[in-house]
């Protein structure tokens, strides 16, 4: 595994991410009736199965992607750089945990903005035990990586 990358902490940047994260959740919700879980979203775009999605479901669904593109590109528009992040710069690394990441979430029935963000909100008992064992993963994880590799 190649260097990482420190993060640099940033409380008042997590502070307004986190706001603006639980603002779009209480949107979707109340605009569309609908959870905003990028996997949900995604799978419901993306969906070959006919009348799953509509054309007025797809056109949010797609908006809402999309701003997961476009909202970096106007950070580094308008300051002239990412915020650094902590990313392994091994490829294979990042392909292996991207495909165990749609794995889970495939397995999970959702992912962590879904379960996390909205189904916690929602005082969910199946977000509940989905969002402890995406923390014991990641606990697990970074104690291999960090200590035993």
């Amino acid at each position: 595994m190649g260097p990482v990358v420190a993060t640099e902490f940033t409380p008042w940047l997590s502070l307004l991410g986190g706001v603006l994260i639980g603002l779009s959740a209480v949107m979707v919700m109340g605009m569309f009736g609908k959870i905003a879980g990028i996997a949900g979203i995604t799978k419901g775009l993306t969906s070959a199965v006919p009348g799953l999605a509509t054309t007025g479901d797809r056109s949010w669904r797609l908006s809402f992607l999309l701003g997961l593109v476009v909202a970096p590109l106007a950070v580094l528009l308008t300051t002239g750089s990412f915020p650094q992040q902590t990313v392994p710069t091994s490829l294979a690394g990042m392909a292996l945990a991207g495909l165990l990441v749609g794995f889970g979430t495939a397995f999970g029935s959702g992912c962590t903005s879904g379960h996390g963000v909205c189904g916690l909100a929602r005082l969910s008992p199946r977000s509940a035990a989905a969002v402890a064992v995406f923390v014991a993963a990641a606990v697990l994880t970074t104690t291999i990586v960090r200590h035993v590799l």
